[in-house]
């Protein structure tokens, strides 16, 4: 069996890969690099030319007048240069149903040599798409990554990206793809919450980590309590980074001499878990019900992570142990849960403990990659 992996969020694809390839599979892995993120890919379509200074500007001054990024269509003309690597597989999977972020239009025309070309297609839920982000908008959630903006209206620029899937021709690119794919296979709770009502899908299975690479470090605290908060200036209000702010702000002021606090924003994947690495608490993010992908790979190596562990998730796995802190953006809800920690330092290790645990029985990247197979293949 040949497999394409089409897309990359968050090491997401690669693990999926290196899990694949454990089972014998061949995998190519082609996309973007996410950003400043810059994972590994085997077919890189990433633009180039408008990153060089003179080109940036021109794309620019083109974007100021025409509302359209020069950057898409380098990518639209770098898949047509490899069109020939992506035929002939046997199961394709999709990030997401906007998977190279061109312009809606021409990601529907990658896409429709995609689907003509080979002989499944699978889309993967996960990220932002027009399901999810409609199902925000009109559900009763109590909180969700939308909640600051419809909170705040003034704050719609740093949720602009995600409102574009609420545009008629995002819309009609989701209907095309939908319409297309063999399966859809939400990748956590958040998305399964979204997707579960509708034709193709297929029950969640979770976002795969590599044990090995992600290995246990049992967390004994001898000194000071280290925290670790990543931002993503892009993701700023999404993931609640502003209330972790406020949170840690208080956390200085009341224990000055007991914790270590390092906080990095927007820097490459591998540079990210370098710094992490030292730390016992991560925090992540602060409107999840599930865990995102960093979060996962934070409690594979026994981290107590700040993220989505709701009430819903732990019914679905059948979750009885502590393996995590759930998260709301609620300042003093996360100032007390961080006190409790630094004041009780035993409990960071026994939490380090189940997170480990539960990671190895519902994630271990191996299992994860057979139940895609038994999946594509039903």
């Amino acid at each position: 069996m040949r497999i394409l992996l089409f897309g990359e969020y968050s090491n997401f694809h690669n693990t999926l890969k290196a899990g694949l390839e454990k089972n014998g599979y061949s995998v190519l892995l082609s996309g973007r690099k996410d950003g400043f993120k810059s994972f590994n890919l085997d077919l890189s379509l990433e633009p180039k030319l408008f990153k060089l200074y003179p080109l940036r500007k021109l794309k620019n001054l083109f974007y100021l007048l025409f509302k359209f990024d020069l950057s898409g269509f380098e990518i639209f003309i770098n898949f047509f240069i490899n069109r020939n690597h992506f035929k002939g597989f046997d199961v394709v999977q999709l990030i997401n149903e906007y998977p190279l972020k061109t312009t809606p239009y021409l990601d529907t025309l990658i896409l429709k040599f995609i689907f003509k070309h080979n002989k499944k297609v699978i889309l993967s839920a996960c990220g932002d798409d027009v399901t999810y982000l409609t199902y925000l908008m009109k559900s009763d959630l109590s909180h969700h990554i939308l909640t600051p903006f419809l909170n705040n209206k003034k704050l719609k620029p740093y949720f602009s990206h995600s409102l574009n899937y609420l545009k008629p021709s995002y819309e009609k690119l989701s209907k095309f793809v939908i319409k297309n794919v063999t399966h859809i296979i939400p990748g956590d709770f958040d998305y399964e919450m979204a997707y579960q009502n509708l034709p193709k899908v297929k029950p969640l299975i979770p976002f795969p980590v590599n044990l090995k690479k992600n290995r246990f470090h049992p967390m004994e605290v001898l000194g000071k309590v280290k925290i670790f908060h990543g931002i993503n200036r892009s993701n700023y209000y999404k993931k609640g980074n502003d209330v972790f702010v406020q949170a840690l702000k208080q956390i200085r002021e009341k224990y000055t001499d007991k914790i270590e606090i390092v906080q990095v924003e927007s820097i490459p994947y591998k540079d990210y878990i370098k710094l992490y690495n030292e730390s016992h608490i991560l925090l992540d993010q602060t409107y999840a019900y599930d865990q995102g992908y960093n979060a996962l790979e934070a409690m594979s190596q026994g981290k107590v992570v700040f993220s989505g562990f709701s009430d819903e998730f732990k019914s679905h796995y059948k979750i009885t142990k502590k393996i995590g802190i759930h998260t709301t953006p609620n300042v003093e809800e996360i100032v007390e849960n961080l006190s409790w920690l630094i004041e009780n330092p035993k409990e960071i290790t026994e939490i380090s403990k189940n997170a480990r645990e539960y990671i190895e029985t519902h994630h271990d990247y191996e299992k994860v990659a057979k139940t895609y197979l038994d999946t594509w293949n039903s």
